[in-house]
């Protein structure tokens, strides 16, 4: 890769660009329509040059600065441009924070202590934003549920605990599904459903390992 291919990359970016807001203002003027489409190719294109610029130079922790900011950005615009009254972007523009500072800590990131610390925050943020702008429904089970996985996968991934981990995960779902049963529809008890599948987890483990464990103990006998 050298500076013809990025220069190249940058005028067709520029001439692409240019192309869809002129395509995007002549559609509106014939149909009498005031939609502005044009913003998604153009933030699309906008990869093509910044990519090959970062692999370029090696600044992949600039790339991801640069390119969180835009990501944040363009949510923004179209939230603005599509549904003003809600501000649906700061759901959606947080996980974009954790690009940037992913790469900044390295091999930090893949400690326990980082996935607990980044799992207690992003449930205290969603939580945040449940009580606060839709309090109507506990939502924020669902996504406590999925991050609670990262930090718990790495502790006894690290121990090699995988029967603990089954009993562990199995009991984060039973209560999990308890929980969703309860707050959706408290009339109708569905929750056994899954939970019985989760139970056939550590049960499958549990006969695996003691299988493993008398096998072993009937050739160490011969």
């Amino acid at each position: 890769m050298n500076k013809n291919t990025i220069g190249f990359s940058i005028a067709g970016k520029v001439m692409c660009i240019l192309f869809f807001i002129i395509a995007n203002m002549t559609i509106n003027n014939m149909a009498g329509v005031s939609e502005v489409w044009c913003i998604y190719p153009v933030f699309a294109l906008l990869w093509w040059p910044m990519s090959m610029i970062a692999c370029y130079r090696g600044s992949y922790k600039g790339y991801a600065i640069v390119s969180s900011f835009m990501i944040i950005i363009f949510l923004i615009t179209v939230n603005y441009v599509t549904s003003p009254i809600y501000p649906w972007v700061v759901y959606a523009a947080y996980p974009a924070i954790w690009w940037p500072i992913v790469m900044f800590m390295g091999k930090k990131a893949g400690t326990i202590k980082f996935a607990v610390i980044c799992s207690g925050v992003t449930i205290i943020y969603y939580m945040a934003l449940n009580l606060i702008i839709s309090s109507q429904y506990p939502w924020t089970i669902y996504i406590a549920y999925g991050v609670l996985w990262w930090p718990i996968s790495l502790c006894f991934a690290r121990k090699k605990q995988p029967f603990v981990y089954s009993i562990v995960c199995s009991s984060l779902s039973v209560l999990f599904f308890i929980i969703v049963n309860y707050v959706s529809s408290p009339y109708e008890i569905w929750c056994i459903y899954p939970i019985f599948g989760f139970m056939w987890w550590p049960l499958s483990m549990y006969y695996y390992y003691h299988k493993r464990r008398v096998t072993g103990t009937i050739l160490q006998n011969k």
